[in-house]
């Protein structure tokens, strides 16, 4: 299955509760679409956020996090990886 990654901007004091609780709301959800999130990141100071997923589709991974309440400014497909 392709991986993605997305960033969400905008997320400036994001803490760690903040985020774990972010992450939680889409595992929550994520079989509706067959995504599988991975891991997130977040930088507080820049308000950006990453997550790493497994999905059919980038619009899977968006409806997911639309619905979670925090869609993604950025989907990108990572085909490579070492």
């Amino acid at each position: 299955m392709p991986e993605f990654m997305d960033v969400h901007r905008g997320m400036v004091g994001i803490t760690e509760e903040g985020l774990k609780e972010a992450h939680d709301a889409d595992l929550a959800i994520q079989d509706d679409e067959a995504v599988v999130f991975k891991q997130a990141w977040a930088d507080p100071t820049l308000g950006i956020v990453y997550c790493l997923s497994e999905a059919p589709s980038r619009e899977a991974v968006q409806r997911i996090h639309a619905r979670a309440g925090h869609p993604a400014d950025e989907i990108h497909e990572v085909p490579l990886s070492v």
